[in-house]
């Protein structure tokens, strides 16, 4: 019912960007908790950046200052703007949803219910 599609990753150079998007099939992203979480070769998943439904936003401390998450309610997309990217950014990046109004980074992967199938992000240094 509900799909999730990413695309955007590829990769760059530490200091440049990427513009990581997700496209919502059977879901509104402006109506519930959407955003993204990413995982790096042997480490757990963690929250990147997240919107709640009244589009509170809230970022982990290693993307604050240079991760954006934005939404297109025209399309139905939720955008991940990256600048400044590090070695330490690489990763498989997913987008995330719920049907919950409240949600925050701080929420552990296990609580989200949908997830699209992530694009790979890699930062050379």
């Amino acid at each position: 019912q509900v799909h999730l599609v990413e695309s955007g990753g590829g990769s760059v150079q530490a200091g440049g960007s990427l513009r990581l998007s997700c496209a919502a099939s059977g879901y509104t992203a402006s109506t519930y908790c959407m955003g993204w979480f990413r995982q790096a070769p042997g480490k757990e998943r963690g929250g990147v950046a997240i919107k709640d439904s009244s589009g509170r936003k809230t970022y982990a401390d290693s993307g604050k200052g240079r991760f954006t998450i934005s939404q297109d309610n025209a399309k139905n997309t939720l955008v991940l703007q990256m600048n400044s990217l590090e070695p330490e950014d690489t990763a498989v990046y997913y987008c995330v949803a719920r049907r919950l109004p409240s949600c925050s980074v701080e929420y552990p992967d296990s609580w989200w219910t949908y997830w699209g199938q992530g694009t790979q992000v890699t930062v050379s240094s």
